[in-house]
């Protein structure tokens, strides 16, 4: 399915653009009257997806709600700079986890519909945009996978903190995405600033760069280096897919022993949508409980709702060990810290 990011019109406003049918919900009816509880059946959304294993939870919302979901893999930032491109202009309806940089210069630059759907009143506050722009669907650490054959033979142990990543015996064994692309690897970059100051964390990422022979073009590829066995050592975020990966592949997931660095994976509405109401149920379900639960089976992750336990892959995460994050600082200073990581890196 390709997705345009030109010639879109958005239709006009509703009277209370934040009052949603509720699928499912219990209505008081005449005797006389039938009760349509999926008002939005045939309508089919567009949806950006940065979350992987999303897909998989897409046929139980379309059996609860009628509505049918086209979908369409692309980094939050490769889809950020699409929009800018075209001034917000797009046929997808929903912007599906990723960066949270991303969601924040799209809301700054007008690109995003304001919902506060009644679900956040479960979630984190410190996940969501306050006005609605955007909300939490799960938390995304960062870590390392590491390919044990790999290293065994090299004669090297695993890295166990970021300071071990930048030793020089690991010279062109690290993989990492682009921070510019991957949103994950932005709020690595953003994290490790926030929690060591500008001077160690850009000293520190001279020393890392030396052990990087070139930069990935998405997040994911990292993962898929590691484990076809071209790197010893890939920084990822850690999900589901994560720890998958060793059930066919000789790898392991790391969660650092100093800091780990970690991100809200959001979901949004794009301005530009013309089903701002079926959007709307999108919304809600998927950070519904029952929502939540599905998409933590989809992909196990550390759902954003309390009420959702945490998969028990994910019991290994020291959550004293989670950086405090400012994520409207990331927002802001995005572009300044790419620009000089620009300049360090150069066209790696």
């Amino acid at each position: 399915m390709v997705f345009t990011f030109t010639g879109c019109s958005k239709k006009e406003a509703i009277e209370d653009p934040n009052t949603t049918p509720v699928v499912g919900e219990d209505t008081e009816k005449k005797d006389d009257e039938v009760v349509n509880d999926k008002p939005f059946e045939g309508t089919t959304l567009e949806v950006l997806v940065a979350y992987g294993g999303a897909e998989n939870s897409f046929d139980a919302f379309t059996e609860k709600t009628g509505i049918k979901i086209e979908w369409l893999s692309m980094s939050t930032g490769s889809a950020l700079a699409k929009l800018q491109a075209e001034n917000g202009k797009t046929t997808a309806d929903i912007w599906f986890g990723g960066g949270v940089d991303s969601y924040l210069n799209a809301r700054d630059a007008g690109y995003l519909e304001a919902y506060k759907s009644p679900e956040v009143s479960a979630i984190n506050p410190q996940y969501c945009d306050k006005d609605g722009y955007f909300s939490g669907l799960a938390l995304v650490p960062a870590g390392f996978i590491v390919n044990n054959d790999l290293l065994k033979e090299k004669g090297l142990e695993a890295p166990k903190t970021w300071e071990d990543l930048a030793d020089p015996k690991y010279k062109d064994e690290v993989m990492m995405a682009n921070p510019a692309i991957s949103g994950t690897n932005y709020a690595i970059v953003s994290g490790l600033i926030q929690a060591w100051g500008e001077e160690k964390a850009w000293d520190y990422f001279k020393r890392l760069d030396e052990n990087i022979q070139f930069y990935a073009k998405g997040g994911g590829e990292p993962l898929e280096k590691v484990a076809a066995g071209e790197f010893a050592i890939g920084v990822v975020a850690i999900t589901g897919g994560t720890f998958a990966a060793g059930d066919t592949n000789p790898t392991s997931v790391v969660y650092p022993e100093d800091l780990i660095p970690w991100t809200p994976a959001p979901i949004g509405i794009f301005k530009a949508t013309e089903n701002l109401e079926a959007a709307k149920v999108f919304i809600d379900w998927y950070l519904s409980q029952e929502g939540q639960t599905i998409l933590r089976e989809a992909d196990a992750r550390i759902m954003a709702r309390d009420d959702v336990d945490a998969p028990e892959l994910m019991s290994g995460l020291d959550k004293s060990k989670l950086i405090d994050f400012d994520l409207e600082l990331m927002g802001k200073d995005r572009d300044t810290i790419l620009e000089r990581w620009g300049a360090l890196v150069g066209d790696k």
